[in-house]
């Protein structure tokens, strides 16, 4: 059906058996029983969206659906025969059973029952759960047989014991500092920091790991990713020619924001309205680049107010999945089919971002408002790029007055180039040399190129074009980026009849949902965006704080306890464990949104330092691992693999912030998504080996060794997983991954140990696994290297292009035969299961 979400499952298969006992047992839930059928079965007809709604009949309301309606009830309490909705979901009739046979939807039999059931019983109502203030439930008494568990543990084993299930064993000490050194930083333990954790017998040692690992600068960059992904952060604007923009530093101002620990509702407040706090400060108006990163859509013939009703859009929808978890964009044309959020609703929060200076035009990458972060040294590199365009552009005309012969001070449009075909006369005949564009000399360049008569002018159009680029990159790379501010008028909001730019209809002011708590305002001329972010932050909020410790939650265990992130409304998935949540949530506040405090909180716990093994029978009975009787376990992300390897070839460069860098990436992919009219200029150097954070991002095609991140173009708060065939074709072939494999092999070669090939596996296999190998991986990795080394032997010239391959220096000391099977084997454990694998 058009419009219609697939929901996400509300009950686990696995655990329908189990509950069903303990369903007949204890009275109904109305938020965990009753409310799912409905949402999913009937709300379609019967729910908040009133254009949709038949019959008069609403049944997301209690006192509607109790309502006595042309003398009949839906739901008469506690008399399921008298109660018009139960008798038509029983109905063999077609034209009265409930759900109609035409909406492809039906009830199970075990369905209608629990309906029944909970009529019976007196159709006891609730709230929905997110919607209601989190309380600390009483915390469960803990096993005495349970060491260095806290309070998350004992939500989980209490859950466990309900369900006849128990805690798995602990993770090896390396598989530990492994997990929770990338899970903290992205990148795995040195050999160093291994070993010392592996001397150390106190009962501290991990916690203090764990407080290493807060305090280190790395923890910034890796916490980074994931708001970068939230933030639709990217280095271009999107669309049809894609012009790139300089919002990289509001991406260090995250970073250190991470670092700094920041509290969270600070860290929103910048962010939200950060331009709006007496005296401004720089860095906090920067902070408000959160909401400038959208795309921007540039393309000839565009509307500007178009383009700014979009963003404005954008900011809604994205303050609503990253601070509330509801999915509000469905309400910009109708009211919420599911959740109580109307329409209205909708264009009073659309009102708060409405009031910028930005009018919707694009001029290149950066739209104002924007903050001027240019240095010297940028704006000099335009000076000369300018000065480069006019010296070539005299060039070229010089060859124009030989080649379209005209009296002096004629027009080139006065001569034969009048008559070139295509664009040309537009673009070339009526446009001087030194003001033409990337399209019109590519046309030129083709044109006259195909033609063949005039090889020097070619050279010259060509050299133009080069210029022009060479300006367009230089005044792209002068550093304003773009964010928020207000008008001194306010700007009208009106709702937008099925969301449409230039169809107003009923005017707004701003405001919040009826079903959350009330907005407080802090001056006389009405709300704004920071009584938002106030609101937002707000103790009494039931959303921020469970929907914040949620997505921290799924960065440690690679899904939430609410596994729909980005929805906490009707038709997202319940909480697996409500009350651990609801308790995080409330303990994430009243620490001050200590975040780090937070992330410890959950590393610490007994529950995280599982083993990830299971059994064939946990695995049938919890295959989503969704009680947590055992870790997680699941591939890295693509950018966390790309850091790990380089890090174990002793290439990654760990320098902090700046522009975003270029490095290895197959030729051509920025010109075929651009018509050839941006080329990718590949930096060298210690750039190549920066941290994938820093990486430029096109819009509109990503970096290609990321086969599994957000596309940057929308709010994304998921976690993404895949076993494409692609990624193993990255992973084996892309530059970076082989270079890698030759410097770690080199590494490998040149380490301060006995000349004895056990003994330098050993050193590899650590470096990928963070642990020793097996007797058994010793003799096939062995067998392996001894193969690799006659493989060379017999195909020297194999080994010569192997290690030929990237731009850092080799050790020419090293035989090359010796070197190109080290190499591969190194290949081969950047590639194992368990490195690429968070164990």
């Amino acid at each position: 059906m058009p419009g219609f979400r697939k929901p996400h499952p509300v009950l686990i298969p696995a655990l329908l058996c189990a509950a069903a006992s303990s369903w007949a047992a204890a009275p109904l839930d109305f938020n965990r029983d009753i409310q799912p059928i409905l949402s999913e079965n009937c709300y379609h007809c019967h729910g908040p969206d009133k254009a949709e709604r038949k019959g008069g009949l609403r049944l997301d309301e209690e006192a509607a659906a109790k309502a006595l309606v042309d003398g009949h009830i839906a739901i008469r309490p506690g008399d399921s025969s008298q109660s018009t909705a139960i008798q038509r979901i029983f109905s063999n009739d077609p034209e009265e059973v409930m759900p109609t046979p035409k909406s492809n939807r039906k009830l199970t039999t075990a369905q209608k029952d629990l309906l029944k059931r909970w009529v019976e019983e007196g159709a006891p109502w609730g709230k929905h759960w997110a919607f209601v203030k989190p309380v600390k439930a009483t915390v469960p008494v803990l096993p005495p047989d349970i060491t260095y568990g806290n309070t998350i543990d004992a939500f989980v084993i209490d859950r466990l014991k309900r369900e006849n299930l128990a805690l798995s064993t602990q993770a090896s000490r390396e598989t530990l500092i492994r997990r929770v050194t990338l899970d903290l930083t992205g990148l795995p333990p040195t050999t160093e920091e291994l070993t010392a954790y592996l001397a150390n017998a106190s009962p501290q040692a991990y916690e203090r790991v764990v407080d290493r690992l807060l305090k280190s600068p790395r923890f910034g960059e890796r916490m980074a990713w994931d708001w970068m992904d939230a933030a639709r952060y990217a280095d271009s604007n999107g669309y049809q020619g894609d012009p790139e923009r300089t919002m990289w530093p509001w991406r260090d101002w995250v970073v250190q924001a991470f670092n700094a620990n920041m509290p969270y509702d600070q860290f929103t407040v910048w962010q939200m309205a950060g331009d709006l706090l007496p005296g401004a400060s720089p860095e906090q108006k920067l902070a408000t680049g959160f909401h400038r990163n959208h795309m921007m859509n540039g393309e000839g013939g565009r509307i500007p107010e178009e383009t700014r009703v979009e963003n404005v859009m954008d900011r809604v929808d994205t303050t609503a999945t990253v601070w509330l978890g509801l999915t509000l964009a469905c309400a910009k044309c109708h009211d919420h089919k599911f959740d109580p959020l109307t329409q209205r609703e909708y264009y009073a929060l659309y009102d708060f971002f409405n009031q910028t200076s930005e009018d919707g035009a694009i001029r290149g990458g950066k739209a104002a408002p924007a903050m001027d972060m240019s240095t010297p040294a940028e704006l000099e590199r335009v000076k000369k790029a300018e000065a480069r365009v006019s010296a070539v552009a005299a060039e070229v005309e010089a060859h124009e007055l030989r080649k379209f012969p005209r009296a002096e001070g004629a027009p080139l449009l006065e001569t034969d180039a009048a008559k070139l075909p295509g664009n040309l006369p537009a673009t070339l005949a009526k446009v001087p040399p030194v003001k033409r564009g990337v399209d019109g000399l590519l046309e030129a360049v083709a044109h006259f190129k195909n033609e063949g008569s005039d090889p020097e002018y070619v050279k010259a159009l060509e050299k133009l074009l080069s210029a022009n680029r060479e300006r367009t990159a230089a005044a792209n790379g002068v550093t304003k980026v773009m964010i928020m501010d207000t008008l001194a008028q306010p700007r009208q909001t009106s709702i937008l009849a099925k969301g449409a730019y230039d169809k107003p209809t009923d005017q707004v002011q701003a405001g919040t949902p009826a079903i959350l708590p009330a907005l407080l305002t802090s001056g006389g001329t009405g709300p704004t965006r920071l009584d938002l972010a106030k609101w937002l932050v707000s103790p009494d909020h039931p959303l921020t704080a469970r929907v914040t410790v949620n997505r921290f939650w799924q960065s440690f265990f690679g899904v939430g306890l609410v596994k729909s992130t980005e929805d906490f409304g009707v038709q997202g998935a319940k909480p697996s464990h409500p009350e651990l949540l609801d308790w995080l949530a409330v303990d994430f506040i009243e620490s001050g949104w200590d975040v780090k405090a937070l992330c410890k909180q959950i590393v610490m716990s007994r529950t995280y330092r599982q083993s990830s093994r299971v059994t064939p029978e946990l695995q049938e009975r919890d295959p989503e691992n969704r009680l947590l009787a055992r870790a997680s376990r699941h591939r890295l992300p693509s950018w966390m693999i790309r850091d790990q390897a380089l890090f174990a070839a002793g290439l990654l460069t760990e320098t902090q912030g700046g522009p975003p860098v270029r490095p290895y990436q197959p030729e051509g992919i920025w010109e075929e998504a651009t018509f050839g009219k941006i080329s990718y200029k590949q930096d060298h150097g210690d750039a190549l080996y920066r941290r994938s954070l820093y990486i430029f991002w096109r819009r509109i095609v990503g970096p290609t060794m990321f086969f599994d991140n957000a596309a940057r173009q929308t709010c994304d708060v998921r976690s993404l997983r895949t076993n494409t065939p692609l990624h193993a074709l990255t992973t084996l072939n892309d530059i970076t991954y082989v270079e890698a494999a030759r410097a770690m092999a080199q590494r490998v070669l040149q380490a301060p140990a006995p000349p004895d090939d056990r003994v330098k596996l050993g050193l590899a296999f650590q470096w990928a696994t963070a642990r020793a190998p097996t007797a058994e991986e010793f003799d096939i990795l062995l067998g392996r290297l001894d193969y690799l080394r006659t493989q060379f032997q017999e195909t020297p010239a194999d080994a010569a292009k192997l290690l030929a391959v990237g731009e850092s220096p080799r050790d020419k000391s090293l035989p090359e035969i010796e070197h190109a099977a080290w190499t591969a084997l190194c290949q081969l454990l950047l590639n194992l299961d368990e490195t690429i694998t968070r164990e």
